[in-house]
């Protein structure tokens, strides 16, 4: 079995080969799904992220998100280490890019505790455990308690088979355009 440097690597060359018609279509329906739990869970605050290195965009579910009358907030990464700190952030409101070259809210001042995390995977397996880019910011965050409700959202290129590490915490759904993988609750 890979490590999980070369898995990500190699995951990551899968997504970037996704050609942009593809992507569109898969967005759309991962936008779907989206909105299909929030109709089931009706979270009041969630925690979303803005697309970066060829994640899925959700852009649209936000928008729709906001008018319902949902609080999002976008992660940001206070130092390393540390959980995400989420800050409330409305589509259209301005961004800076951190260190990482991720979008967070120019205002930072309104800090949330989001009911439920979206949350863009570089892999994951059938277990729900998620490979990231290796910073560790959503395990530690995964690891506060309360644990907000959490959704990994990837391409379907995006199964892979890894061993979970003790640290990693497995999230309660990953949605893919042709799948969902969910926590079983019987």
């Amino acid at each position: 079995m890979q490590n999980k440097s070369e898995l990500r690597q190699l995951l990551l060359t899968a997504r970037n080969a996704i050609t942009a018609e593809q992507k569109l279509l898969w967005d759309k329906q991962l936008i779907e799904k989206v909105m299909t739990c929030w109709s089931i869970k009706r979270f009041h605050t969630m925690g979303v992220y803005w697309p970066m290195r060829g994640e899925p965009d959700l852009n649209a579910a936000y928008a729709t998100l906001t008018e319902l009358g949902v609080q999002l907030a976008l992660p940001v990464v206070v130092s390393d280490n540390t959980p995400l700190k989420f800050c409330a952030w409305t589509p259209g409101d301005p961004v800076i890019k951190d260190r990482y070259g991720a979008a967070v809210p120019a205002d930072q001042h309104k800090e949330l505790q989001p009911q439920a995390l979206i949350i863009p995977c570089v892999g994951f397996n059938k277990q729900r455990f998620r490979l990231g880019y290796g910073g560790g910011f959503y395990d530690r965050t995964l690891a506060s308690v309360p644990k907000p409700y959490t959704i990994g959202v990837a391409y379907a290129n995006a199964e892979t088979i890894f061993a979970a590490d003790p640290y990693d915490v497995a999230l309660d759904m990953v949605m893919t355009p042709t799948a969902t993988f969910a926590q079983d609750h019987t």
